[in-house]
């Protein structure tokens, strides 16, 4: 979602303000923007201070930026995902308060500030500031909380954001400047990812929503805890906690590595994405030489021993990948398991258990709907919390008391793809460590299912062999407006991934069923032109699924099976087959979806959609 770069420097800093916002691009945004301090970078005044926003891309605004000769040792940038207000210059960040009275506008701007999340008691305070005389531009809760601090800036900046953030009820990260204070930049954060990156050279120090931006600027981040608020300066920074009292945070070496982001020989990121997955899951399960439950951190075997029931956390492609580990969990571990969408979660009365494993599922670790059902489940007594992710430094790992790391590396496209198989990769293995601390696992079953997982990049590597033939199929999608996925059992959350994927992409209407549920309603929808898209692996259902295709069939819908080769499905007039290169048993599910992604994809292709970018979605959904 939102992206937030700021810095202070003895140099010109605005390239590499631009340079963050490019490495977040894959976050997804509508509009962007940066501002400098007016001030040149000898000490010599400026009148006010500058900015440049566009609703374009950030090439876009690096192309304003240079045509404005935009430059100063001080400075803010953003790309914004549009909550309040559509996507506008006037509701792009960075937003300026030029103080009260009518004629502010006329006026240097004073204030300059970048925000990400969203303030709940902004309305109050928009009123507040009306009747002092703030005049507001713009639809957005931030431009509150410019004014705010504006409105109580007594000649120190750090004192002013410290007094502005306790009246602020909402999640928000913030980077704001004042014309007064050249070279001083203030950042807090609630319930919104912030980071400090401690710089080498020039007296710099910055701050950015995640550390990819400040990829090959600094290694050295400190990750702000909720509450702080930090105050960057040439060559030092101060932090405060949430009671304002001084704190110290340790300093981390991350690399997050830019190269990861390179295209290649690929049309978009997705594609590359897609082909990455052999490699991701072998990451993934690089190291894994035996379950056991220290795999997920110590502690792990004393967890697993004293709960009784899993509680699954996720929202979108996470959530799905919990729907599948959901049948994992009962068949293999047999331990009780219940999934939960995540923005539903906490706002339902539940009945907690503190012998439940609280488990959240999240690509980013910084999804703000799973952080916050992940504390509320917490508050509610259930203290046993791990966590699947991607990236080990998120808030979600610091906020776990167990995890287990995906290695999926940087995903770049919106719609997620190698994140969601190496989730399920993470999620069997979790399976098993339960299974075998339940007693549920043998050593026989342990070898065999660690031989199907080790076997899984080669698996993928076939299945993805199968482009040409899922080619065919988006041809025929690309003309379609709707669409149904079929899936039974362990497949049917497949069928949800697929779908979603589809829709996400391509923006055709599509909806999964539990192939049985067809006759109970679905079945009056199928026409020959609703394809009907099967996921059909070769298990205890097959006949089942087979009647659910014959009810297809017996309406003129045309069927499009993914089959497993010893199905003896075959095609024919209205059914067209893609046979799979061999069934997997539980592990299915990570070769099935791969097709599903690669006909959204070949399909959004053909209808010319922004496949890495799709209309009105963010990568990282860091608000509610």
């Amino acid at each position: 979602m939102c992206g937030i770069v700021g810095a202070v420097s003895t140099r010109n800093i605005v390239p590499i303000l631009v340079q963050g916002l490019q490495r977040l691009e894959y976050r997804g945004y509508d509009s962007c923007g940066v501002a400098v301090h007016g001030a040149s970078l000898d000490g010599s005044p400026v009148s006010g201070l500058r900015r440049a926003r566009s609703t374009s891309r950030v090439a876009e605004l690096m192309n304003q930026v240079q045509a404005d000769a935009l430059q100063g040792g001080t400075g803010i940038a953003h790309t914004r995902w549009a909550t309040h207000g559509a996507p506008a210059v006037h509701n792009a960040h960075p937003h300026f308060s030029h103080g009260p009275g009518a004629d502010a506008q006329e006026r240097p701007g004073r204030v300059a500030l970048v925000h990400n999340g969203i303030i709940e008691n902004y309305e109050e305070l928009r009123a507040a500031l009306q009747a002092r005389g703030y005049v507001f531009t713009s639809q957005t809760d931030t431009e509150v909380i410019a004014h705010l601090v504006d409105s109580l800036y007594d000649g120190d900046l750090f004192d002013a954001v410290k007094a502005a953030v306790k009246q602020l009820h909402g999640a928000y990260a913030i980077a704001v400047f004042h014309k007064d204070e050249p070279h001083r930049v203030v950042g807090a954060r609630a319930g919104s990812p912030l980071i400090l990156g401690v710089g080498s050279g020039h007296g710099e120090n910055f701050l950015a929503s995640d550390a990819m931006a400040l990829a090959g600027v600094t290694d050295q981040i400190v990750y702000l805890e909720e509450g702080d608020v930090v105050d960057l300066q040439l060559g030092r920074y101060w932090i405060v906690d949430k009671a304002q009292r001084p704190v110290q945070r340790p300093v981390k070496t991350v690399h997050a590595h830019s190269g990861a982001a390179e295209l290649g020989p690929y049309r978009h990121y997705m594609q590359k994405e897609i082909f990455e997955q052999p490699r991701a899951i072998a990451d993934t399960l690089e190291g894994v030489q035996g379950i056991v439950p220290e795999l997920f951190g110590d502690g792990a075997y004393r967890v697993f021993k004293a709960i009784d029931k899993v509680l699954i956390l996720a929202c979108g492609t996470s959530y799905y990948s919990g729907c599948a580990a959901k049948y994992w969990l009962e068949a293999i571990a047999k331990i009780p398991t219940q999934v939960e969408v995540a923005s539903e979660y906490r706002y339902r009365e539940s009945v907690p258990d503190p012998k439940t494993l609280v488990v959240t599922i999240t690509q980013s670790g910084e999804t703000a709907d799973t952080l916050a059902a992940l504390r509320h489940a917490q508050s509610l007594g259930m203290a046993h919390t791990l966590t699947i992710c991607n990236v080990a430094t998120s808030a979600m790992v610091r906020e776990c008391s167990l995890a287990y790391i995906t290695r999926a590396g940087v995903e770049i496209g919106v719609a997620s793809t190698k994140a969601f198989t190496t989730q399920l990769a993470g999620l069997f293995l979790l399976t098993l460590s339960l299974a075998q601390v339940r007693g549920y696992l043998d050593d026989a079953a342990e070898a065999a299912h660690l031989k199907a997982m080790r076997h899984l990049p080669v698996a993928l590597s076939a299945v993805l062999a199968l482009e040409p033939q899922v080619i065919s199929w988006a041809e025929d999608f690309a003309k379609m407006e709707n669409a149904l996925f079929l899936g039974r059992g362990l497949h049917y959350p497949i069928a949800l991934e697929g779908a979603l994927k589809l829709k996400e992409i391509s923006y055709i209407h599509a909806e999964a069923y539990p192939a049985g549920e067809l006759k109970h309603g679905p079945l009056a929808l199928v026409t020959s032109a609703m394809p009907v898209v099967t996921v059909a692996p070769n298990d205890a259902l097959l006949e089942k699924l087979k009647s659910n295709m014959q009810e297809v069939r017996a309406r003129g819908g045309v069927l499009y099976v993914l089959a497993d080769a010893d199905t003896r499905i075959e095609s024919s007039e209205g059914v067209h087959v893609i046979r799979m290169p061999e069934h997997y048993g539980p592990l299915s599910p990570l070769l099935h979806v791969v097709p599903l992604q690669l006909l959204a994809y070949h399909t959004a292709c053909a209808r010319g959609t922004d496949v890495d970018k799709p209309r009105n979605l963010a990568k990282s959904v860091t608000v509610e």
